[in-house]
């Protein structure tokens, strides 16, 4: 049993009773699955079931929780960190017991006085341990997708043997919730990936990355996909060229007749070569072929992914420009916070638009003339794909991405 085994129990009776799931003595797997998602939506650390069964005295383990189990506990607990929990529940003494020690004082205080002298007198000699740092050299992350298209299993390839930490996970892509739980010791684990795309995994120890790589899922030629959640149902490329990228009829239809709002995308996702992200010309001919009910806005998103960053220029009709936004690298600009009216068009029909970046700057034209420019800080990286994204369903009649470095037409495209 280890130093602070009852400050631990202490808090794990305060959880307990929070969630008023009754003695934990009765707790299943499932118990502590879900306890494992509700500590990591608020505190956004993922501790596993087989982390949290340890610490519940589920299972037989003999050393104390790392500091940052601890942490994450006394956070969902409503401490700021486990220090702050310890600090508000010191023991306190009896008052039988405060009158015994006050008769003993002067005895007391002398053997204190002595012991805080060879006490001060060691670590004065000893000096201060400094935190050991984590030594990644021996830990291997990789990873190897199992097919071409989409969905697609990755499997990923570990050597974890010298990390001791009840929290190890594989964090799949940006989105923080998208993870893989690891045991200690474990060699390979996979993965679902339901788009295309350029993603970057980390390796995450104690809330820490330490290792990363880029995973490249490509599209093999374009793709539809009407983005039901959490598996979309995707469109051939042969299905969608009708001398333009559209949705067949019948997928037109079961759009249209869905109570609840749905986006459907066009993706475009392979190795271009060394194109810049932050000096490209792209320029496209997009349609809205759905504005009704849940769809009246017109959004429609032009989606640039690079190996780096991603940009993402949103369109409405002009009396919903407040709803949308636009992300430039690291630049986010919201339409409740920025004006973007010049964003507002009515796609009900065929416009042209172009997105032009020289040297971080972006201008974006409507019909040949600009209608919105910003700059960014962070490079993009190379172009490794694009997305045309509707509220709804749309179509593209044209898509034109020329490099700006060596005026190269990378992508000519009239699907005629």
């Amino acid at each position: 049993m280890y130093p602070e085994y009852p400050l631990v129990k202490k808090c794990l009776s305060q959880i307990e009773e929070s969630l008023g799931w009754g003695p934990s003595e009765y707790w299943h797997n499932d118990v502590f699955s879900e306890l494992s998602e509700k500590i990591q939506h608020k505190t956004q650390v993922l501790l596993s079931p087989t982390t949290l069964k340890r610490v519940w005295g589920k299972v037989n383990y003999k050393s104390a929780p790392s500091i940052t189990t601890l942490n994450t506990l006394a956070q969902f607990a409503g401490f700021e960190n486990w220090r702050d929990f310890k600090n508000k529940n010191k023991d306190t003494k009896k008052i039988s017991v405060l009158s015994k020690v006050n008769s003993n004082l002067g005895i007391i205080m002398l053997a204190a006085s002595v012991m805080a002298v060879v006490f001060i007198s060691f670590y004065s000699l000893k000096g201060s341990q400094p935190d050991r740092e984590l030594n990644t050299s021996s830990v291997y992350f990789n990873s190897r997708p199992l097919a071409k298209g989409l969905p697609n299993s990755v499997v990923f390839d570990l050597d974890i043997d010298s990390i001791q930490s009840d929290s190890i996970y594989i964090q799949q892509f940006w989105d923080p919730t998208k993870t893989i739980t690891l045991e200690m010791g474990q060699k390979q684990a996979t993965g679902q990936y339901y788009y295309p795309g350029y993603f970057r995994a980390k390796l995450v120890v104690d809330g820490k990355a330490i290792k990363q790589h880029d995973l490249f899922i490509k599209s093999e030629g374009w793709l539809g996909t009407v983005d039901y959640e959490p598996i979309p149902k995707y469109v051939d490329e042969k299905d969608i060229l009708q001398g333009k990228l559209a949705f067949p009829p019948s997928l037109l239809e079961e759009i249209k007749t869905s109570d609840q709002p749905i986006s459907s995308t066009f993706h475009l996702v392979d190795d271009f070569g060394a194109v810049s992200g932050d000096n490209f010309r792209l320029t496209t001919s997009l349609k809205n072929s759905y504005h009704e009910k849940w769809a009246v806005c017109q959004k429609t998103q032009i989606i640039i992914l690079g190996t780096k960053s991603s940009m993402v220029i949103s369109t409405s009709i002009p009396g919903c420009v407040s709803e949308i936004g636009a992300m430039m690298s690291d630049v986010y600009l919201s339409g409740k916070k920025h004006d973007l009216s010049r964003l507002g068009m009515d796609l009900s029909e065929f416009k042209n638009l172009t997105l032009e970046v020289q040297e971080k700057e972006l201008t974006v034209f409507l019909e040949n003339q600009p209608v919105f420019s910003g700059s960014y800080n962070e490079s993009m990286g190379d172009i490794a794909g694009m997305r045309f994204l509707f509220l709804g369903t749309g179509e593209v009649a044209k898509v034109h991405l020329q490099d700006l470095v060596t005026n190269e037409v990378i992508i000519d495209e009239e699907f005629n």
